[in-house]
């Protein structure tokens, strides 16, 4: 900027300061947009494991904006440890902590929340991002046992999240003077419309909407926001051999064809979602089911170039 434009603003922010009638400032509810958006928060994240999944891109956009802990859990921790180093040597600032569990252990969750209590006495978003596909057949062939562990999963692992992480997000100290916080579940575009994935599947994600806004109502006053996140199709550790295989018949071009964008989405387009609605810039967004999806949940199923 050159020297004359800097005294032009200086000598316009002068005459705002000296008159009585100038406008009032924006009133701000988090800091600056262009810098760190989560600085000093403590963040726990299930369901980071995969190379390519949600999880793990938002570890990422946590770190990179300024978050004081990081917990990356998987009930898989193979690749864990690579995630941490490569995370710490990215983001030096923040702590990251590796976990192993079953995301609907019940033992195991409390236990995550209370290390970081002990650690930081704080916790400031919980995203329970870890699912499974369950079962890909047809309603009628799948089992009691089948049906009911993809719930486990799906369902109730979010539920425990939002169990214990609730009130640890109401512990105030003085670094942190109110109760506040953001637990984000990830649902589904399959909980919001049907013909996204299998019976087990779509009614575990359905459930996380219905929890997610639930919740939320049970939480009034408390200042802690639930929110549900519904990607559509993003190529994930879960998704791979869907890309693969279109990618082996020459088909990739078709991955998403439903939806306005026509294509698939990235883990990346996810967490930056996830990035907002754990910051305080999400601050009046709540008990809301929030579609990622290129579209595809905006309308009716049609043929591209057969719509009258």
């Amino acid at each position: 900027m050159s020297e004359s434009a800097k005294n032009r603003i200086q000598a316009i922010g002068n005459h705002l300061a000296a008159d009585k009638n100038a406008i009032p400032p924006v009133v701000k509810v988090a800091g600056d947009s262009n810098g760190p958006r989560v600085t000093g928060k403590v963040v726990i994240i299930t369901g980071a494991n995969s190379i390519l999944g949600i999880g793990r891109a938002s570890a990422h956009q946590f770190a990179q904006n300024g978050a004081k802990a990081v917990y990356i859990c998987d009930y898989d921790d193979s690749n864990l440890e690579a995630h941490k180093r490569e995370i710490e040597s990215l983001y030096p600032s923040v702590d990251v902590h590796t976990r192993q569990f079953d995301a609907a252990d019940e033992k195991a969750i409390s236990e995550v929340v209370k290390d970081a209590l002990d650690r930081y006495g704080r916790l400031d978003v919980f995203f329970a991002n870890a699912g499974i596909t369950g079962p890909h057949t047809k309603f009628s062939d799948v089992d009691a046992d089948e049906f009911m562990d993809t719930m486990r999963v799906n369902a109730l692992g979010p539920f425990l999240a939002a169990k214990y992480a609730a009130p640890a997000m109401r512990k105030t100290s003085a670094e942190k003077p109110k109760s506040s916080g953001s637990i984000i579940m990830t649902a589904s575009v399959a909980g919001l419309r049907s013909n996204a994935g299998g019976t087990p599947y779509s009614a575990s994600k359905a459930a996380v909407v219905s929890m997610a806004q639930t919740i939320a109502y049970q939480l009034v006053g408390t200042n802690i926001r639930v929110n549900a996140l519904c990607p559509g199709l993003v190529e994930t550790g879960m998704t791979a051999p869907v890309f693969e295989s279109a990618r082996a018949r020459g088909t990739e071009r078709k991955i998403g064809q439903l939806n306005p964008l026509r294509r698939g989405g990235h883990a990346d387009e996810i967490a930056r979602v996830a990035l907002f609605l754990g910051s305080d810039e999400s601050s009046y967004v709540n008990a809301q089911a929030w579609a990622v999806d290129g579209g595809l949940s905006s309308g009716h199923p049609y043929v591209p170039g057969k719509i009258a």
